[in-house]
């Protein structure tokens, strides 16, 4: 078979795409840069919703016994006369949680940049399968409506905390929140994990099957192996929490004894319950929950090493030391997930060993850190919006991450469990870190996906209000936390020896709202530049991955000729001899040696080219 038929034409496949009607163009697109863009405005919309969820429940405990009249607008009977209902409380907590875990941080980021990058930085026309990728987005998209769903109906959404440990998950007469609510969360779970699962095999598939010629694994930019990983995680843990939450399932209404011991049989409605545990629940729930960090973590961390190396001007440093670091947390992540339940009266040898894992873990997460200041050593940085985002990862990776020893540490953890600082933890190493990659990438990628520019002025103070109130929102709750203040309280002032965080309470509510009010300045900059923003070049950041080949305006194909054939690493910044401080990838070497070949040590996986693979 000839070479024009093995590519089934894509020149008129383009020129179909080029005729496609509204709906099949910007709805039920099979486009992976369309899906990239529906993933992000999604995971805007729903980061947004979480955000302001966070900002009620943060007036509440800076001000427990203030009325907000507006707010019984805004909620209804959820608090009437202005007050806050506790019950209520409890349902914000347990859906802010929920939206920024899943909904933002792990499809939002790695469903948008997946989709946007891997089949243009690998150089294939598409995802293997397009199909299953339109799939997912819409399972997501489902899932998105069923949760928020929840919040109209008797009793209020799930209010068993974002992790939903039984028994109050599992018995719906528990509380408001176990019943009708939390049936559609684990609706919605069952609906994301689809989505979940459907892209990460498209993902693993485009990745190994679909690169271009000269695409050695050894060639890959940093942000694809990051995707890779994160999609082999996902495609490993998130089918043990689906297996949970179908036994959560039968447990609430089949009858069941999964979860439910008989310490609870008086609660469950006359139906005799023996022999479950709650601890089982968390098991599962946990060894989704630690691989979750990194399927969170890993992307940043990927965009971060790509926005850092183009900004700095320079070849990323330890290349081959941070796919290993990529690769060894992706094993460890598997093997740590105990250090969540120190205090479940498990074994102290096997709390040992589980805190031994979680220091380990420590060091490829170092070595990340470390190539990063490396790379930015003596760089001629330039302080991008995207750049500026990045080393705030960077920061909020070492401040968080340190936090991190004390909670491994068994002995510690005992005391600090269930306290602010684990709050504050949790915020500053995956939810400000990883928010801060995601922001770097919308900066860095805005004129790939959108063909536009955002604005640079806004970006540069949408920056520094973010940092600057997450710092001040996140860092103090560590001191309430070594204080003993529990998490998840209506009010600390219940207890005497709290009153004294009263002020500090306040201080960071009215940081959260500052950060709050820097996030209108990003959504309007997205929203505005989307349209009227300043058109775009080819390659704005003068970068040498694939992407940046294909041009400006967008076509179903990604390239209109050949797809570039790969030469070199995609670091080749500032080389020495070179007319431009960049070399793009495909730029052949003029005789020389890629000064990767057969030194990186990795594996020498055959290429297929994505125009035959399509075929």
């Amino acid at each position: 078979m000839s070479d024009h038929n093995l590519t089934h034409g894509h020149d008129d496949h383009e020129h179909e795409h080029h005729e496609e009607g509204f709906f099949s163009k910007y709805v039920f697109s099979m486009d992976h840069k369309m899906i990239a863009r529906q993933f992000l405005i999604t995971g805007i919309i729903m980061g947004t919703i979480g955000m302001l969820m966070s900002l009620i429940f943060r007036l509440q405990l800076a001000y427990p016994d203030m009325k907000f009249p507006f707010l019984e607008g805004v909620l209804g009977h959820w608090a009437k006369d202005g007050r806050l209902d506790p019950n209520f409380y409890l349902a914000l907590i347990t859906i802010h949680g929920t939206i920024m875990v899943f909904y933002v941080l792990t499809a939002g980021l790695s469903g948008t940049f997946s989709n946007l990058l891997i089949p243009l930085q690998v150089g294939a026309r598409d995802m293997a399968s397009p199909f299953m990728n339109m799939l997912s987005y819409w399972f997501f998209f489902l899932s998105s409506v069923v949760l928020l769903s929840s919040l109209f109906v008797d009793g209020g959404p799930a209010s068993a905390g974002w992790t939903v440990y039984p028994p109050l998950s599992a018995l719906p007469k528990a509380i408001p929140g176990s019943g009708t609510g939390m049936t559609l969360w684990l609706v919605a779970m069952i609906l994301f994990i689809a989505s979940a699962l459907l892209g990460g095999i498209n993902y693993i598939a485009t990745v190994l099957n679909m690169r271009t010629k000269g695409m050695k694994m050894s060639r890959m930019p940093l942000t694809i192996w990051a995707f890779l990983v994160t999609a082999v995680l996902g495609l490993l843990s998130f089918p043990v929490l689906l297996g949970g939450s179908l036994l959560l399932v039968f447990d609430r209404s089949f009858g069941t004894s999964f979860y439910l011991s008989e310490i609870v049989a008086e609660f469950a409605g006359g139906i005799e319950r023996t022999g479950g545990s709650p601890i089982l629940f968390q098991h599962l729930f946990w060894f989704l929950g630690h691989p979750e960090v990194y399927i969170i973590l890993l992307p940043a961390l990927g965009i971060t090493s790509e926005v850092i190396a183009t900004n700095s001007r320079k070849p990323i440093f330890g290349y081959r030391a941070m796919i290993g670091s990529i690769l060894a947390i992706g094993v460890l992540s598997f093997i740590v997930w105990g250090h969540h339940m120190f205090i479940t009266g498990m074994n102290p040898f096997l709390g040992s060993v589980f805190m031994l894992g979680t220091l380990i873990i420590a060091v490829p997460s170092a070595v990340k850190t470390f190539n990063y200041l490396a790379t930015l050593w003596q760089g001629n940085i330039r302080l991008t919006p995207a750049m500026m985002f990045a080393i705030g990862l960077v920061s909020f990776f070492i401040s968080g991450g340190l936090t991190g020893i004390y909670l491994g540490n068994a002995a510690l953890d005992i005391n600090l469990h269930d306290t602010y600082f684990v709050v504050a933890h949790f915020h500053l190493v995956m939810g400000s870190a990883a928010i801060f990659g995601m922001l770097s990438g919308i900066y860095h990628w805005y004129p790939r996906m959108f063909g536009r520019m955002m604005n640079e002025t806004a970006g540069q103070i949408h920056f520094w209000l973010t940092i600057v109130s997450a710092y001040c929102v996140f860092f103090p709750m560590h001191f309430m936390g070594l204080a003993g203040v529990p998490r998840r309280y209506y009010a600390n002032t219940a207890y005497d020896q709290f009153n004294v965080f009263v002020d500090m309470n306040e201080f960071i509510t009215i940081a959260a709202i500052l950060g709050g009010a820097a996030q209108l300045i990003f959504l309007a900059n997205f929203f505005y530049s989307m349209f009227k923003g300043k058109r775009s070049v080819q390659n704005p950041w003068d970068s040498n991955t694939l992407e940046w080949t294909a041009p400006v305006e967008h076509m179903h194909g990604n390239w209109p000729g050949e797809i570039p054939h790969v030469y070199r690493w995609p670091y080749d910044y500032s080389k020495p001899g070179a007319e431009q401080d960049f070399i793009p990838q495909n730029v052949p070497d003029a005789g020389q040696n890629d000064p990767m070949e057969d030194a990186v040590g990795l594996p020498k996986v055959s290429v297929m080219s994505s125009e035959s693979v399509h075929a």
